[in-house]
C-alpha cells in the first residue's frame, strides 16, 4: 500500500490533507454546513447539537479536508484553543438572523484572533453568514461590519452568505478556502 501512496503522490493523484476547525456559536449551522459538504451518500439526515466536537471528512478536487466540528455551546468553547496549533484553516459560522448574539460571536472571534497559537499565523479564515433564508437575517456585508472583519489585516479572510439547508453559498466558500490553502503550500 505504501508504494501505491507514493506513486499517487508523485503523479499528483493523492489529495493533500488539511485540518480545518469549524467554529461559531451554538445553533449557527456548523454541523449542517459540514454535512452538506460531504458526498450526498455520506450525509446525515438528522442533525443534532454537537456535544464537545466531532470529526468529519470531505474532499474537493485537490484537497482532503478533515474538519473538527467544535461545539459552540458556552461550556465547550474553551475546548477550541486545544486545536488551534494543528489547524491549517478556520471556518467561522455566524447565524446572520441572530442579531442579539452577534456581540457574543464578535467576542469569541476576538478571543480566537488574539490567542497565542493563532495570533502570528497567517491561516485563512472563511466566514459563513449563515441562515440567509430567514426573514430577520442581515446581509453578509452587515455581518462583516458587526464583526469588524475589516480589522483583520494579518490573515486572508472571506465572507460568504449561506443557506446551509439548501447548500447555497457553500461551494463558493470552499473554493476560496481551497485556493488559499494551495497558495500557502507553494
Amino acid at each position: 500500500m505504501g508504494l501505491f501512496d507514493k506513486l499517487a503522490g508523485w503523479l499528483g493523484l493523492k489529495k493533500k490533507e488539511v485540518h480545518v476547525l469549524c467554529l461559531g456559536l451554538d445553533n449557527s449551522g456548523k454541523t449542517t454546513i459540514i454535512n452538506k459538504l460531504k458526498p450526498s451518500n455520506a450525509q446525515t439526515q438528522d442533525i443534532v447539537p454537537t456535544i464537545g466536537f466531532s470529526i468529519e471528512k470531505f474532499k474537493t478536487s485537490s484537497l482532503s479536508f478533515t474538519v473538527f466540528d467544535m461545539s459552540g455551546q458556552g461550556r465547550y468553547r474553551n475546548l477550541w484553543e486545544h486545536y488551534y496549533k494543528d489547524c491549517q484553516a478556520i471556518i467561522f459560522v455566524i447565524d446572520s438572523s441572530d442579531k442579539l448574539r452577534m456581540v457574543v460571536a464578535k467576542e469569541e472571534l476576538d478571543t480566537l484572533m488574539n490567542h497565542p497559537d493563532l495570533k502570528h499565523r497567517r491561516i485563512p479564515i472563511l466566514f459563513f453568514a449563515n441562515k440567509m433564508d430567514l426573514r430577520d437575517a442581515v446581509s453578509s456585508v452587515k455581518v462583516s461590519q458587526l464583526l469588524m472583519l475589516e480589522n483583520i489585516k494579518d490573515k486572508p479572510w472571506h465572507i460568504c452568505a449561506s443557506d446551509a439547508l439548501k447548500g447555497e453559498g457553500l461551494q463558493e466558500g470552499v473554493d476560496w478556502l481551497q485556493d488559499q490553502i494551495q497558495a500557502m503550500k507553494t
